[in-house]
């Protein structure tokens, strides 16, 4: 089998060079495990300006089979092995989760090893109205969308999407999956000074479009490195042998702001890092 830990990147120091990494620390859900369905490359339909990951080695709205079933759950049972406290399984890692063909034979198969821990993803929400993925989607617990733009200006300045992709197609996809998604769904947004209280109003009315349980408020506390290192996923540990530039954040005064006024406008459940 092809040795898919080899990364001439790869540091000691880290938990996470593996295809199921962690767990790290979540500031909302606990211990939390990694499951990377991408892992060979950093791919994605998006190029966020902020991405934990770098820049994005292959941007693509492409469905393939990056990494075989049977290695990652050879990997997720051999930390259930260690004894290890997880608290939920989450689907992230080296891209845009969904992108993953064999997502559905994953979480399949890691139900099968452990019913009780509950599953998690984040994902950017491009493929939601795709009904393969809304159908591999409904087998999990929560479904955590990102959601930083307003209009097509603010899609293209901050998140870069894929050719093709567009505000509305990404909205209406979103739609599409929560008018049947029986799981428990939330939205999470990262705020920079970029796009601090620019059209809070028209965000506010998209998140009213979508309702989800939650709103995350987020902004950037991990660097954003110059090249690719895959160690950075999940890294909070503020360890970087590698070149990365500082991203500028809200301040927590900021972050009350928009969720006063978030809450004012549409009724919904705002949560802020800063809490």
């Amino acid at each position: 089998m092809t040795n898919f830990y080899k990364d001439e990147h790869y540091s000691d120091e880290f938990p996470n060079h593996k295809l199921v990494y962690g767990p790290v620390k979540s500031w909302r859900f606990g211990q939390s495990l990694g499951i990377d369905p991408i892992f060979k490359i950093s791919t994605c339909s998006f190029n966020c300006i902020y991405c934990q990951l770098g820049n994005i080695q292959q941007v693509s709205s492409k469905l393939e089979n990056f990494v075989p079933t049977e290695k990652i759950l050879i990997d997720f049972e051999n930390v259930l092995n260690d004894g290890k406290t997880i608290d939920v399984i989450t689907y992230s890692g080296s891209g845009e989760p969904t992108l993953a063909s064999n997502l559905e034979e994953i979480i399949d198969g890691i139900r099968k090893l452990a019913p009780h821990i509950p599953q998690y993803i984040l994902t950017n929400g491009t493929h939601l109205g795709i009904a393969s993925v809304q159908k591999t989607l409904n087998k999990l617990d929560k479904v955590i969308v990102k959601l930083d733009a307003w209009d097509d200006r603010s899609l293209s300045l901050i998140n870069r999407a894929d050719k093709g992709i567009n505000f509305s197609s990404l909205i209406e996809g979103i739609l599409s999956f929560t008018s049947q998604y029986k799981g428990s769904l939330e939205v999470q947004t990262m705020f920079m000074p970029i796009n601090i209280e620019k059209d809070l109003k028209k965000y506010a009315e998209t998140l009213m479009r979508i309702n989800p349980e939650t709103v995350q408020l987020n902004t950037p506390k991990r660097p954003y490195p110059l090249s690719w290192h895959r160690e950075n996923r999940g890294n909070h540990l503020g360890i970087h042998h590698h070149e990365i530039r500082e991203l500028k954040t809200i301040t927590s005064d900021q972050a009350k702001k928009i969720e006063k006024e978030l809450k004012e406008m549409t009724g919904l459940n705002i949560l802020s890092i800063y809490r």
